[in-house]
């Protein structure tokens, strides 16, 4: 009875949700949202594991391939968006110690995202719409392999989820810039250049510095939105595209496809993608461990001033690094291979040196420190990304890129590894952080459970990565089903792997559930009762 009172109740009271901002209830809206398509990404990564060891009547080719479509753009976009997104347009407004911009547009954001993430996978669940990621012209819009509805309804979730980015991007710097109602007049475009980073780099070559106005965590936090921003418009410019082709075949209008370039696409849409994954899975991460880091040891960062200006340098790397994607490709511009494949992405080994190295001398300066769940799951975080990054480097190279690119050493070794230890550990040392900050103090129900959480997500997520690339040394394709068990010394232990991140997960969703309670759940989604634009009640200790 204990038990189940607990569920329903939560722990020790659980959340007590009438006495929660508007702003608490919308950030953990993000958050619930994000935890439970990371659930289904994580399922439908599983059965991708499965098909890879042996076939299963139930998941044919078609099916299998819509999975593959569906997983990353879920993983990524309906639960690293919504995890992410909720999280700092809490943290800005909660750092500068000023209201949001608007709440109308943070509660908008999260349902343009959450919708159109269920919009998209519907599009292959139901109607098998699956193209590979849309990069391959002119393979989206062959509607002799997809119904036109497959497409309509992956054309119109993505364009709901790129609404719904635009949005938080805009809240997130008028948040930055704006001045609130009775506040003196806030300086606005200074604002701005301290927070893209700008002022940071400039002071480099200044013998008075100029004063910086938000804190790092922010600038990192505006540094990556623009990169996602500049992928939202990417995507939907992509989007659009696709439409034209969509509705030219409704009408009765077989427009050629060969109308666009093959290659001039694949570069554009590559862009895109590594906007999001520098954006997102590098500039946000960076800023979250600064913050992190600050927070855990109540110290200021170690070497603030470098850290701006690597962020910045960081930015204009993200938008040249696209062109490993092609190196393979033999209409691709030799210099654009050499430049942006090799030269540009190597930097990449710099930045991401120099911010591991930050965070980790800022904690080492404070020690002693206590292993909380916030500090083992950073440190976690930080070893993904220590692993994952040079797996990347080793393919962004001519030769080995032509052996490695399109096999599972790139999507096990470097994706995954990145995505699943560093990225996801990462937001996970966000969320024990942030939990007793946005519940008003709700106790965690079990160390224990959170405990099995890492070792099982920590062993899972590296372990699925390293065979998955020795499968890739061995030769075994990404995008590519193996019906004879070619690869199984490989894929039976990455299978297992498997298993303990799906573990992990359910480990860390009845801990969260049995801590704030189906109760607590289910009214984070009412209507706030305070009638407030700060994070917090005033009369919480934060």
């Amino acid at each position: 009875m204990s038990l189940i009172n607990t569920l329903v109740n939560g722990h020790q009271g659980g959340l007590k949700h009438e006495g929660m901002t508007p702003m608490q209830k919308i950030a953990l809206r993000f958050v619930v949202l994000g935890i439970l398509y990371y659930g289904v990404s994580a399922i439908e990564g599983m059965m991708m594991r499965v098909v890879a060891i042996t076939p299963v009547p139930l998941i044919d080719y078609s099916r299998f391939f819509s999975v593959m479509k569906a997983h990353p753009m879920v993983g990524f976009l309906g639960s690293t968006y919504m995890i992410v997104f909720g999280a700092f347009l809490f943290v800005v407004p909660f750092l500068m110690k000023k209201p949001i911009f608007s709440l109308k547009l943070a509660n908008a954001t999260w349902m343009l995202i959450g919708g159109g993430t269920f919009i998209m996978w519907l599009a292959g669940f139901l109607f098998s719409y699956a193209p590979l990621h849309t990069l391959y012209w002119p393979l989206p819009a062959d509607l002799s392999q997809f119904a036109i509805i497959g497409e309509l309804f992956y054309v119109v979730g993505v364009t709901l989820i790129m609404v719904g980015t635009v949005l938080y991007s805009y809240n997130i710097f008028k948040t930055i810039m704006y001045t609130p109602e009775g506040w003196d007049k806030q300086p606005s475009m200074e604002l701005f250049k301290s927070a893209i980073g700008f002022t940071g780099l400039t002071n480099f070559f200044k013998k008075k510095k100029t004063e910086h106005l938000v804190d790092l965590p922010v600038a990192a936090i505006s540094i990556g939105t623009i990169v996602v921003g500049l992928n939202a418009v990417v995507i939907m410019t992509a989007g659009v595209l696709l439409l034209i082709f969509l509705f030219g075949a409704a009408f009765g209008f077989n427009l050629e496809t060969t109308w666009v370039d093959a290659l001039l696409y694949k570069n554009i849409f590559s862009w895109g993608l590594d906007l999001i994954a520098d954006g997102l899975a590098l500039i946000f991460v960076v800023g979250t461990w600064y913050l992190l880091a600050t927070m855990i040891t109540g110290k200021t960062l170690f070497m603030q001033n470098v850290a701006r200006a690597a962020l910045f340098v960081e930015m204009v790397v993200s938008w040249a690094v696209w062109s490993y994607h092609l190196m393979s490709d033999q209409g691709q511009s030799d210099s654009l291979k050499v430049i942006s494949g090799e030269v540009v992405t190597a930097l990449e080994l710099v930045t991401l040196g120099l911010a591991v190295y930050i965070t980790l001398v800022t904690l080492v300066r404070a020690r002693p420190l206590k292993m909380t769940n916030e500090l083992k799951f950073l440190l976690g975080g930080l070893l993904g990304f220590m692993l994952a990054v040079p797996a990347g480097l080793i393919q962004a190279e001519l030769g080995m890129n032509q052996d490695l690119h399109n096999t599972q050493w790139f999507i096990g070794a470097h994706v995954h590894v990145a995505i699943i230890v560093g990225l996801t550990m990462t937001l996970y040392s966000a969320i024990y952080f942030l939990l007793p900050v946005l519940t008003n103090g709700v106790k965690l129900y079990s160390q224990k459970l959170a405990t099995a959480h890492f070792w099982l997500h920590i062993v899972g997520g590296i372990g699925m990565g390293a065979f998955m690339g020795m499968a890739g040394i061995d030769g075994m394709l990404r995008r590519s089903i193996y019906v004879d068990g070619e690869y199984n010394t490989y894929m039976i232990p990455a299978g297992i792997c498997g298993c303990l991140l799906l573990l992990a997960f359910f480990a860390f969703l009845i801990n969260v559930v049995m801590t704030v309670g189906v109760k607590g759940l289910i009214g984070i989604y009412s209507p706030a009762t305070m009638n407030t634009r700060e994070c917090v009640p005033a009369q919480q200790d934060v």
